[in-house]
């Protein structure tokens, strides 16, 4: 199988678990944070909205990403369906690039960078599995210990939750 096909694949599939965990974040908790070091309840579900636009779209689309002139603005959602709207206006894109890829375009390298300092220098096949695979996931996994100190049911991944019946 191709490694992009691969790829969208992975994505789809694990875009049901990220939609069923974006779907649980309470709007009326989105200032929430567990502590002062600790992204927002709405920030870190944005951050993971915005991951597959960043890391998918972004990488193919470009050899690379500097912070230093690259106007990055974190979203700002006000409400649980502008979360939605955000996530499927990030991964639609992402999923057509991984549609698109060959297997020579994840081959490429893509650098990140803040100025001069390299952050990151892989090949964007690389990129796709830590940045964005990877990173969801790890995200996913916060929000779920976000919403459990909620007490906010925590929708299961890979099976039921103990929130939920077997």
């Amino acid at each position: 199988m191709q490694l992009a096909k691969s790829f969208f694949l992975e994505l789809e599939r694990e875009s049901k678990n990220t939609r069923k965990m974006l779907t649980a974040v309470p709007e009326d908790k989105f200032s929430w944070q567990p502590h002062a070091k600790s992204m927002s309840l709405m920030r870190l579900a944005a951050h993971i909205a915005e991951i597959p636009g960043m890391f998918v779209t972004h990488a193919l689309a470009s050899d690379s990403l500097d912070f230093a002139t690259f106007n990055f603005q974190p979203k700002e959602v006000k409400s649980s369906g502008e979360l939605l709207e955000f996530y499927d206006e990030t991964l639609q894109p992402a999923l057509e690039a991984l549609k698109a890829a060959s297997e020579d375009d994840l081959m490429k390298h893509w650098v990140m960078r803040q100025g001069e300092i390299e952050l990151v220098n892989l090949p964007k096949f690389a990129i796709i599995r830590s940045l964005c695979l990877n990173h969801i996931v790890h995200h996913r996994g916060q929000l779920s210990v976000y919403l459990r100190l909620l007490d906010v049911p925590v929708p299961g991944m890979y099976g039921p939750s103990a929130d939920e019946a077997f």
